[in-house]
């Protein structure tokens, strides 16, 4: 199984391309844990989740969508699916950051590349 993290922004969809093309490559399921960011409401986790869905249904992977509650530790539901599921992977999306934040990593990214029970591949979306 491969977990991936999903955030509707260019950095939750180069995830989920990366997770679609690694589970394809190595013939497993996909677990989609679905979050938002902080400070928005129950309907943008389901728009959320419905987009996830929208984009894996055009794919040939097996998959789970499955949302993180709001409130929850997103990095620890991650990690949580990972260990649970006996994962080979975790797909996390990055975000570019200036010189000054590249010295501080997010802490969720942090803690997932630091804590994961398993390997985990961190991408970031085109620039194009």
């Amino acid at each position: 199984m491969i977990v991936v993290g999903f955030i509707a922004t260019a950095e939750g969809r180069a995830a989920l391309e990366a997770a679609v093309e690694e589970a394809r490559r190595r013939e497993e399921r996909l677990q989609v844990m679905v979050h938002a960011p902080r400070g928005s409401d129950q309907s943008d986790i389901d728009d959320s989740v419905r987009e996830a869905q929208q984009l894996l249904q055009r794919t040939d992977v097996d998959f789970e969508v499955q949302p993180v509650p709001r409130g929850d530790d997103v990095a620890e539901a991650l990690m949580s699916a990972a260990e649970t599921g006996a994962a080979s992977l975790i797909v996390i999306g990055l975000r570019r950051r200036s010189p000054l934040g590249k010295l501080i990593l997010g802490s969720n990214a942090q803690r997932i590349l630091l804590d994961a029970p398993c390997h985990v591949l961190a991408v970031k979306p085109d620039t194009a």
